[in-house]
C-alpha cells in the first residue's frame, strides 16, 4: 500500500519509460514476425519432386507349378523367418557363422562403407550452418629509414561466404546423403545375409564331400578285396583273364573317384576358410551325420512381403530416393545463390589497446548471384539428375523382379528335390537288393560275373546320387532362406 502511494506522487518518468518499452516491444514484433516467416519459408522451400514408389512389377502369388504339396508351403499370413541362430541347428555351423561375421573381409568392407557414408552425411548436414573462424594479425611497417614504424593489430571473428539455403539446394544434397547412408546400412545387411547363407552352404558342401569320400573309400576296399579274390581264382584257372581285367578296371575307377573326392574335400575346406576369414579349428571340420532337420523350416510368404524382408530391395529404394533428391539440388541451381560474409573484431595501433573501448568494428556483406548464361550446364545437370532417377527406379523394379524369380526358382526346386530324393532312396534300396541277388547267383554259378559287376557299379552310382541329392535339398533350403530375406527385419 505504501509503495503504491509513494509511486503515485513521483514524476511520470516511470510511466513514460514503460510506455517507450511497450512501444519498442510492439515495434519489434513485425521484425520478429518477419524473421520467423523467413525461417519458415526457408524450411519449406524445396525443389525435390514427390517420389512415387512404383508398384511391384510381379505377380501377387508365386507361380503355380503344380509340383505337389512341398511347393505349396506358402504362409499367406506373413509369418516372419526365424533368426539364423534358430534356423541353423548345428552348433559347429553356428560357431563358424559367428567367426565369419567377425572376420570376413567382404563384410568388413561393407561396414567401412557405412562409416564413410555416415561421414559424408555429416558433411552435408553441416552445409546449411555457417563456418565461424577466429583470427588475429599483427603488422609493423615503415616507408623508409627515416620514417616512423607503423603498427597494426587486429583480432576478431569471421563468417566466410555462408550460403543461405533459400531454395533448398543444400537441403536436397543433405537428403541425398542421408539416403546414401541408409542405403549402405541395407547393403551391409544384404552382405551379412548372403555371408551367412554362403557359410552354411560351404559347410554342407564340406560334409557332403566327406560323406562321398567315405563312401568311395568303402567301395574301393570292397573292390580291392574282390580283385584279390579274382586274382586267386585266375591263378587257379577258375576265371578268365577277361573277368580279372574287368575287376581291375572297377578297382582303378574307384581309385580315380577317391582322388577326386579328396580334392573336392580339400577345396571345400579352402572355400569355407575364405568365407570364415581366419583359420578354422580342426574340430569344426570333422565329418558329422547331417540330418535333414539340421536346418529349420522356411515359410515362403507372399511376394509383397519381399519388399520388407529383402535388404537389397530396401537398398535399391534408398538409391532411388537419393537420385530423386539430386533433382532438387539441380533445380535449385537455376535460382539465385545467396551468401553472407560477416566479421566482428577490433583493430588498434597498440597491442595493449586492442580490446579497449572504441576499437571494435563489424562488417556485413551479403551477396546474391543469379545465373544468366551458363551454356546449358544447369539444364544438362538437371536432365542428368532426372535420368539418374529414372535409372534408379528401373533398378529398383529389377531388384524386385530378380528377388521374385529367385524365390520362385527356390520353391520349384524344393518340391522337385524332395521328390527326387525319395526316388533316389528307393533306387538305392532296389539296387542293393539287385546286387545281393546278382552276387548270390554268381557265387552259385547261375549268373555271369558281368551281372554282379554291373549291379555293383549301379549300386555305387545310386548311393552317390542319394548323397548329392540330399546336399542339393539342404542347399536349396539355405538358398530359400536367403532369398526370402534371411530372417532380417527392418528397423521400426
Amino acid at each position: 500500500m505504501t509503495d503504491t502511494v509513494l509511486n503515485s506522487h513521483q514524476p511520470d518518468h516511470t510511466a513514460q519509460s514503460h510506455s517507450r518499452r511497450q512501444a519498442g516491444r510492439f515495434a519489434r514484433l513485425p521484425v520478429q514476425a518477419a524473421v520467423l516467416s523467413l525461417a519458415a519459408l526457408l524450411s519449406a522451400c524445396s525443389f525435390i519432386p514427390t517420389l512415387e514408389i512404383p508398384a511391384a512389377p510381379v505377380a501377387s502369388q508365386w507361380p503355380d507349378l503344380d509340383l505337389g504339396a512341398a511347393a505349396g508351403q506358402v504362409d499367406a499370413q506373413g509369418q516372419n523367418l526365424v533368426p539364423w541362430q534358430q534356423f541353423l541347428t548345428d552348433a559347429n555351423l553356428r560357431e563358424l557363422v559367428e567367426q565369419s561375421l567377425q572376420n570376413n573381409r567382404d563384410l568388413r568392407v561393407a561396414a567401412l562403407a557405412i562409416e564413410q557414408a555416415q561421414a559424408q552425411y555429416r558433411i552435408q548436414r553441416a552445409g546449411p550452418l555457417p563456418t565461424i573462424s577466429a583470427g588475429a594479425t599483427g603488422q609493423r611497417q615503415t616507408a623508409g629509414d627515416d620514417e616512423p614504424i607503423n603498427s597494426t593489430y587486429t583480432a576478431g571473428l569471421q563468417v566466410s561466404a555462408w550460403e543461405i539455403d533459400f531454395f533448398g539446394r543444400l537441403r536436397s544434397l543433405r537428403e541425398a546423403a542421408l539416403a546414401d547412408y541408409l542405403g549402405t546400412e541395407y547393403a551391409h545387411q544384404a552382405v551379412q545375409t548372403s555371408l551367412i547363407a554362403s557359410v552354411a552352404s560351404a559347410w554342407l558342401n564340406l560334409q557332403t564331400a566327406s560323406a562321398l569320400l567315405d563312401l568311395t573309400g568303402q567301395t574301393l576296399q570292397t573292390r580291392e578285396e574282390s580283385q584279390r579274390l579274382m586274382q586267386m581264382r585266375f591263378d587257379n584257372g577258375v576265371v578268365s583273364a577277361l573277368e580279372l581285367s574287368q575287376t581291375e578296371s572297377l578297382t582303378a575307377s574307384a581309385r580315380i573317384t577317391l582322388a577326386e573326392q579328396q580334392r573336392a574335400r580339400a577345396q571345400a575346406i579352402n572355400a569355407l576358410t575364405l568365407l570364415v576369414g581366419s583359420p578354422i579349428e580342426p574340430r569344426l571340420l570333422q565329418p558329422v551325420d547331417v540330418p535333414l532337420d539340421v536346418l529349420g523350416d522356411v515359410p515362403a510368404g507372399l511376394p509383397s512381403q519381399l519388399l520388407t524382408r529383402r535388404a537389397d530391395i530396401r537398398q535399391a529404394e534408398q538409391a532411388m530416393r537419393a537420385a530423386n533428391a539430386n533433382i532438387g539440388a539441380a533445380r535449385a541451381a537455376f535460382f539465385p545463390s545467396i551468401s553472407l560474409t560477416a566479421s566482428l573484431g577490433s583493430a588498434s595501433t597498440q597491442l595493449s589497446d586492442l580490446f579497449s573501448s572504441g576499437s571494435f568494428g563489424w562488417s556485413l556483406a551479403p551477396q546474391a548471384i543469379l545465373p544468366i548464361f551458363d551454356a546449358g550446364r544447369n539444364r544438362a545437370r538437371l536432365e542428368a539428375a532426372q535420368v539418374g532417377r529414372d535409372m534408379a527406379v528401373a533398378q529398383y523394379e529389377k531388384s524386385i523382379q530378380s528377388a521374385f524369380t529367385e524365390v520362385a526358382d527356390a520353391l520349384a526346386a524344393r518340391a522337385t528335390l524332395a521328390q527326387q530324393l525319395e526316388g533316389q532312396q528307393s533306387l538305392v534300396a532296389a539296387e542293393t537288393r539287385r546286387y545281393e541277388l546278382a552276387d548270390m547267383r554268381y557265387q552259385g554259378g547261375v549268373a555271369s560275373f558281368m551281372d554282379a559287376l554291373d549291379a555293383q557299379r549301379s549300386l555305387f552310382s545310386a548311393q552317390q546320387a542319394v548323397l548329392q541329392t540330399r546336399a542339393a535339398l539342404l542347399a536349396n533350403r539355405v538358398e530359400l532362406y536367403r532369398v526370402l530375406g534371411g530372417g532380417w527385419q527392418p528397423p521400426q
